[in-house]
């Protein structure tokens, strides 16, 4: 089996020392690119060692239950490194999904960048 070479899922952006992460998909569903995802984020931490990070969802109109778990592994992942992980530019619907789970209680989420980048 030949490894495929990855196409990047993320874009990130520095603002000072927080990395603000933008999503490439509108869709974020298949299971392949949401390892992808995690993957990339994961690099973020553990390579690059990132301990502010934003994710912007702006971009994003639809999100996955698989995707909750990746960003869930963040939080924890940026927790251990005393790291902080704030969320931003989510739409609506998908918000509501953050509520029904009570992920709302346990990762900071702001309407805008600059209330994201006002939280570090």
């Amino acid at each position: 089996m030949s490894a495929q070479p990855r196409r990047r899922r993320i874009e990130v952006e520095e603002k000072g020392d927080i990395a603000v992460v933008g999503f490439i998909d509108k869709k974020i569903l298949d299971e392949q690119n949401i390892q992808v995802i995690g993957e990339q984020l994961s690099e973020l931490v553990d390579a690059e060692k990132r301990t502010k990070v934003i994710l912007n969802f702006s971009n994003v109109e639809y999100l996955s239950s698989a995707a909750l778990g990746k960003i869930i592994a963040l939080n924890s992942k940026l927790k251990k490194a005393n790291g902080k992980l704030v969320l931003c530019n989510i739409r609506a619907d998908i918000k509501e999904v953050f509520t029904i789970t009570k992920l709302d209680k346990l990762i900071i989420i702001v309407n805008s960048e600059d209330d994201a980048i006002a939280k570090f």
